[in-house]
């Protein structure tokens, strides 16, 4: 997994527990990812030192307006891949997440936009 691959994982993850619960907490992530949690702890002092979140007392972890807007185009991203593997291949909405997961990090900004295209040509919300 490439720095950068790991580092929009952890966006992606605090993006959802941000969302789902106002802020995300160590524990959530290393769970949600299954890492340990000093793995976590290390990518998060990364993605504070980069400006990405901001982490309060008792562990608690936000994005910064920097970090939530990278975080949106990565979950945004996935859920278009996820769309477009269910629709155009016919796979399982499992199947469609687990192979999304690994394809946003590698996508092109053309190849989005193509999907998008074809989502919409067919009548399919995006």
């Amino acid at each position: 997994m490439s720095n950068n691959e790991s580092m929009e994982m952890y966006l992606e993850t605090v993006y959802i527990l941000e969302s789902n619960h106002g802020h995300a907490h160590g524990v959530e992530i290393a769970n949600r990812l299954g890492v340990s949690k000093p793995s976590v702890t290390k990518a998060i002092k990364y993605l504070k030192d980069q400006g990405y979140v901001n982490t309060q007392k008792y562990g608690t972890i936000t994005l910064t307006e920097k970090g939530r807007e990278l975080s949106e185009k990565i979950y945004n991203n996935h859920h278009l891949i996820e769309r477009f593997l269910e629709h155009s291949l016919q796979l399982s909405v499992e199947q469609a997440s687990s192979n999304a997961c690994k394809i946003e990090h590698v996508v092109s900004d053309e190849m989005l936009e193509a999907i998008k295209s074809y989502l919409k040509k067919n009548n399919i919300d995006v």
